[in-house]
C-alpha cells in the first residue's frame, strides 16, 4: 500500500447513550504508514470512537461506516476487528499480572496442534518479539514482576503478534516516565516505517507535536478539524486553541497566594519496603506545610514520591520504622487511614480507578465515602442530604454528568478527578495531599483542578502536589522539595526553581539545603 493511500475512513459516526449523544457525524481519514493523532478534552468522544472502530461498540450499536483498506466493515466485536489486522491498546493494560509474558502475548492465540499449546514454539516467538519491541526480558517473567513501560511494550508485542496493520494506542504515555515515553515514541515512530500505521490518543500535546502526521480535534462529539502537523505549522498553542475552542493565554490560573504559619510538619520519616525489610524507600525525610500554601515534590519515578505520601497518610505503604508528625505543633498519632482523615488530612492517589475509586458507585455514593458520619444519623445515611451534597460538589466543581446518581464509571477522567477530589473536599482537611492530580486528563481539565487547587489554598489549607510534571510543579507550587532513592534532597522557593536545578536535585543524593 502506498505511502499517501487511505487506509480507514469513518464517515459520518454517530454514536449515543442514554442521554447523552457522545458522537455525532464524526468523519476520520487515516492514511497508510501515518501517525496520526486523536486530541481533545476528556469527555469529548475520543475514547468512545476507537471503540466503535475496533468493535468494542458493535455494528448495530452506531450509525455512520467504517471503510477499511477499501472495505465497509461490520464488526461484532474486538476478534473481528483484530482479524482484520486492527489492534487496540487501552489505558487500562488488558494483561494479566499473574501470567509470564509469553502466556499474555499469545493469550486467545497460543500456537500448537490438536488442542495441546506448544510452549517451546511460543517462547522462541515471543523473544523475537520482545526483541522487535526492544525488551530483552526473560519470557517467562510474571507480568506483575515488570514496570508499567515494558508492560506497554509487551502490549505492542502482543499486536505484532496478532499482524497488525492499524495500531491503536489510548493514553499510551500517560504512566510512564520521559525516558520510557520516549522508547515508546520512537518504537511507534519506527513501526510506521515497516507498515503499521497508529492512532495515537493523547493529553501529551509536546509528544503529539513530536511524533504525529495529522491531527484530528475533536471537540463536544464532534470532529472539528484534521490538521497536517507539517503543513500547517501545529504547535501545541494551535492544538489548545482547536481543543477549547479559544486561546488559554495562561495554562495556569492567576493567583497571589497568602501563606501563614508552618501548622504540619514531618520529622525524620522512615519506612520500609513492605516485602523487603532490609531496603528503605523513605530514608529520615522531613518537610513542613505552611497554611495556604501550595508545595510541590518533585521526583523521577520510582524516587518515592508516593511512598512518603502514602506512609504519611496513615502508614498506608510499607512499614513505618521511626519519625514524628506534628500538626499546629503537637504530636499526633496517624497509624492508620481513620486516624489520618480524623486529623484533618486527605490524600488523593495517583491511580483514581483503583484506589480513588470503586467503579460501581454511583457519583452521590463516591463523593460522601470518605465520611459518611457527617450525613448519618445514629448509623443510617440520610439520602436526601447525600443527593445535596453531592449535587452542591457537581455544581462548584463543574463535574459533567446531568444527576450525581449515573456511575462514576460513565464519567470522563478529568470528571472522575474532580469527584475525588470532592470526596477528600467533603471531609473538610486542613491537609490535602494530590499525587498526580492531573494524570491522563486534557488542559481544559487541567485549568479548573488548578483553579480547585488554588482555592482550597486561598481557604488557609495547606496542599501538597506530587507530579511528574516540572512544568505543572513550576506552575502551581509556592515552594518544591526534590526527592532522590527515598531521600529529601533539596528544597526551593518557587523563585529559585527552574527544570535545571529541580532535575539537578532530583538526581543527586547531596545533602539538602533549607531554605
Amino acid at each position: 500500500m502506498s505511502s499517501n493511500a487511505v487506509i480507514l475512513q469513518m464517515r459520518a459516526i454517530t454514536k449515543e447513550f442514554p442521554g447523552v449523544k457522545a458522537l455525532e457525524d464524526v468523519s476520520l481519514t487515516v492514511h497508510a504508514n501515518e501517525i496520526h493523532a486523536i486530541c481533545g478534552e476528556n469527555g469529548a468522544g475520543k475514547s468512545t470512537l476507537m471503540k466503535v472502530l475496533s468493535g468494542v461498540y458493535p455494528y448495530g450499536t452506531y450509525s455512520g461506516d467504517i471503510v477499511y483498506q477499501g472495505e465497509v466493515m461490520r464488526f461484532k466485536d474486538i476478534k473481528s476487528s483484530e482479524s482484520q489486522g486492527i489492534v487496540i491498546i487501552h489505558q487500562e493494560l488488558a494483561l494479566i499480572p499473574e501470567l509470564s509474558i509469553t502466556e499474555n502475548i499469545f493469550l486467545g492465540n497460543e500456537p500448537g496442534r490438536g488442542g495441546v499449546i506448544d510452549w517451546q514454539d511460543a517462547k522462541i516467538r515471543a523473544v523475537e518479539l520482545l526483541a522487535r519491541v526492544g525488551l530483552s526480558d526473560d519470557p517467562d517473567t510474571q507480568i506483575k514482576n515488570i514496570g508499567v513501560g515494558k508492560q506497554q511494550l509487551v502490549e505492542i508485542a502482543k499486536a505484532l503478534n496478532k499482524n497488525v496493520k492499524l495500531l491503536i494506542l489510548d493514553e499510551p504515555t500517560a504512566a510512564l516516565n520521559e525516558a520510557e515515553s520516549q522508547h515508546l515514541l520512537d518504537l511507534i515512530v519506527g513501526l510506521k516505517g515497516k507498515g503499521v500505521s497508529s492512532i495515537i490518543i493523547s493529553h501529551k500535546l509536546n509528544e503529539i507535536e513530536q511524533v504525529a502526521d495529522e491531527i484530528t480535534i475533536i471537540r463536544d462529539g464532534r470532529a472539528i478539524e484534521t490538521l497536517n502537523v507539517k503543513a500547517d505549522g501545529v504547535d501545541e498553542d494551535r492544538i489548545i486553541r482547536g481543543m477549547v475552542g479559544r486561546t488559554l493565554e495562561s495554562r495556569f490560573p492567576e493567583r497571589t497566594p497568602d501563606i501563614g504559619e508552618v501548622f504540619f510538619e514531618v520529622r525524620d520519616w522512615v519506612v520500609q519496603h513492605p516485602q523487603i525489610p532490609e531496603r528503605l524507600v523513605v530514608k529520615n525525610s522531613s518537610f513542613t506545610v505552611r497554611r495556604g500554601e501550595i508545595v510541590g515534590f518533585a521526583g523521577l519515578m520510582g524516587a518515592g514520591r508516593t511512598e512518603l505520601a502514602m506512609s504519611v497518610f496513615g502508614r498506608s505503604y510499607g512499614n513505618w520504622v521511626s519519625g514524628e508528625i506534628y500538626k499546629d505543633g503537637k504530636e499526633i498519632q496517624v497509624r492508620n487511614v481513620s486516624e489520618a482523615i480524623d486529623n484533618g488530612m486527605a490524600y488523593v492517589s495517583e491511580d483514581r480507578k483503583v484506589l480513588g475509586l470503586n467503579l460501581l458507585d454511583d457519583i452521590k455514593q463516591s463523593i460522601v465515602a470518605a465520611k459518611l458520619k457527617k450525613i448519618a444519623k445514629r448509623g443510617v445515611v440520610d439520602d436526601l442530604q447525600e443527593y445535596a451534597v453531592a449535587d452542591d460538589y457537581r455544581k462548584r466543581l463543574r463535574i459533567r454528568t446531568p444527576d450525581v446518581d449515573r456511575g462514576v464509571s460513565t464519567l470522563s477522567g478529568g470528571n472522575q478527578q474532580k469527584v475525588v477530589l470532592a470526596k477528600w473536599m467533603f471531609t473538610d482537611p486542613d491537609l490535602l495531599i494530590l499525587d498526580e492530580p492531573t494524570r491522563g486528563i486534557d488542559v481544559g481539565a487541567k485549568f479548573e483542578i488548578y483553579g480547585i487547587i488554588q482555592a482550597l489554598a486561598a481557604q488557609g489549607k495547606g496542599v501538597i502536589v506530587i507530579s511528574s510534571e516540572l512544568p505543572e510543579l513550576l506552575g502551581i507550587s509556592d515552594r518544591i522539595y526534590t526527592i532522590f532513592e527515598g531521600q529529601i534532597t533539596n528544597e526551593l522557593p518557587i523563585s529559585e526553581a527552574t527544570p535545571e536545578t529541580l532535575l539537578k536535585s532530583m538526581t543527586s543524593a547531596k545533602k539538602r539545603v533549607t531554605q
